[in-house]
């Protein structure tokens, strides 16, 4: 039988009102960086673990979570894209003010340039990195071909990892709230790596011999 702890839990995401939550966070998020929407998807992969364990009459599932969550967040990303190629010259002056809006600026259309994604997938993992890659791509007038389908690897990879963080939190903790802040810590550390590659300094060109 569940503890009090496990069914506030699911009581949660009891519902197919979860998809829609989930996908405005996450489509949101991109404008409004604190919002919780990590924390929402590993939350609903966790319910979603333990009500094949419990028989919960009703929770997420895995296949619909995880499709939701990637195709939110590539809307989100394009959403951002269009409205900052739309007002490119305002934004870009708001960047220009920002050194490190105008350093981020600058690796992203370096990698662009080269053909490389690393830092859009990298950035959807960093607290707010979404918002100034996806922001700062339309800015810059990077063409969409180039932005798009890393923006659509990165959403894969982090609804991946989010779903499946919640999924094995769920699976070897049970319905607790262990079971859901477990997999979110490993969220955050995520975000954090993430945030930390993207800010160390790129590697000087060696010297020509």
């Amino acid at each position: 039988m569940l503890d009090s702890t496990g069914w506030s839990l699911q009581s949660l995401t009891a519902g197919p009102w979860i998809y829609a939550a989930v996908v405005t966070s996450i489509l949101l998020d991109v404008f409004l960086p604190v919002l919780p929407s990590g924390i929402l998807v590993v939350t609903a992969a966790t319910a979603s673990a333990t009500a094949t364990v419990t028989a919960t009459a009703y929770a997420p599932s895995l296949v619909p979570l995880l499709l939701c969550a990637a195709t939110a967040s590539v809307l989100g990303d394009l959403a951002a894209y269009r409205l900052a190629r739309r007002g490119g010259t305002r934004l870009g002056r708001a960047v220009a003010r920002s050194r490190r809006l105008a350093v981020a600026q600058e690796r992203l259309g370096e990698t662009l340039a080269r053909g490389g994604g690393l830092l859009v997938v990298l950035a959807r993992f960093a607290p707010a990195g979404r918002s100034v890659v996806s922001l700062g791509a339309g800015a810059t007038g990077r063409r969409l071909r180039d932005f798009l389908p890393w923006s659509a690897l990165a959403a894969a990879i982090w609804a991946t990892y989010g779903v499946g963080l919640g999924w094995l939190g769920g699976r070897w903790l049970g319905a607790t709230w262990l079971g859901a802040c477990v997999p979110v810590v490993a969220l955050f550390l995520a975000g954090s790596l993430a945030a930390y590659v993207i800010r160390r300094p790129a590697a000087a060109p060696a010297p020509a011999s």
